[in-house]
């Protein structure tokens, strides 16, 4: 499986970044905390590199822990801080405006030697699609300002938010890259809901969800789904899933496009457990 999907407005909002960049004192880069560097955009790293930044491990909910506190060390470094955030239900959140303000008070300090009347800190969110971008920012705010959902490409145009008379944020849309050269980059996208699932063929993508689980976490799927055993092909094992929770069809046949529909939707809610695809460097 060939795993590609890059829509037209994503260009826009490439060239949109550009165009904002100088605009903004510090960005606040989304990252999925389950693949902490699959959901990084290499084209926003190199377009952004200069600024500060405030990396968000949003999703932090879904993410095994242990490896959330071991990338927040691994991101780090001089010009950025990292915070794990669940945007749902808010924590974390209150760590945000002052690593932001932090984070900008160079050049806050450089207006103010000038002369230069205070102004509120402007902030640039970005991030790949449905990491969490607008209930991150409804979140921060304290208040619906931004459409959210569950799917990829909801924001498609961009909107500045007043967080408090010293905060600003331009919110844009999500990014993806032109081509995934890495497949097993892509698959993780997939996976976690980056990629419209129109594009994707849900039965190889459940397949290859399942062989991970069974090899990785095989407690998981006997408890979740009550199973007996774990069968070594990825449609037996799919099958075993859908037969376990009545997907049959006449004859007896189980309705695998079903069942893979279950398991990545069950994957994703965070009801199989908290995971973490992406293994930082020092695993």
């Amino acid at each position: 499986m060939d795993i590609q999907w890059y829509p037209g407005h994503m260009a826009k909002t490439k060239r949109l970044l550009l165009e904002n960049l100088k605009l903004v004192d510090v960005v606040v880069e989304l990252l999925d905390a389950r693949i902490p560097c699959s959901s990084r955009n290499p084209v926003i790293n190199d377009l952004l590199s200069k600024k500060p930044r405030l990396i968000v491990l949003n999703k932090s909910d879904l993410a095994d822990p242990n490896y959330t506190a071991l990338w927040k060390r691994e991101l780090a470094e001089p010009g950025a801080m990292v915070v794990d955030v669940n945007s749902v239900k808010g924590s974390g959140i209150k760590a945000i405006t002052p690593a932001l303000n932090k984070l900008a008070e160079e050049v806050m300090n450089k207006l103010k030697n000038k002369g230069r009347r205070t102004r509120a800190v402007r902030c640039m969110v970005v991030g790949i699609p449905n990491v969490g971008k607008s209930f991150f920012i409804n979140t921060l705010v304290k208040r619906k300002i931004t459409k959210t959902g569950d799917k990829p490409g909801v924001t498609r145009g961009q909107q500045w938010i007043k967080v408090a008379k010293d905060l600003e944020l331009l919110d844009t849309p999500g990014i993806l890259w032109p081509k995934f050269d890495d497949q097993e980059v892509a698959y993780k996208l997939a996976v976690t809901g980056a990629i419209k699932s129109e594009v994707l063929d849900i039965k190889e993508l459940s397949f290859r969800l399942a062989l991970w689980l069974r090899d990785n976490h095989p407690h998981v799927l006997l408890e979740r789904y009550k199973l007996s055993n774990l069968p070594n092909k990825a449609e037996e094992l799919l099958s075993a899933i859908g037969r376990s929770r009545g997907f049959l069809v006449s004859g007896g046949i189980v309705d695998n496009h079903k069942a893979a529909v279950l398991l990545l939707k069950e994957f994703r809610d965070g009801l199989l457990g908290r995971f973490t695809l992406d293994l930082p460097n020092s695993e």
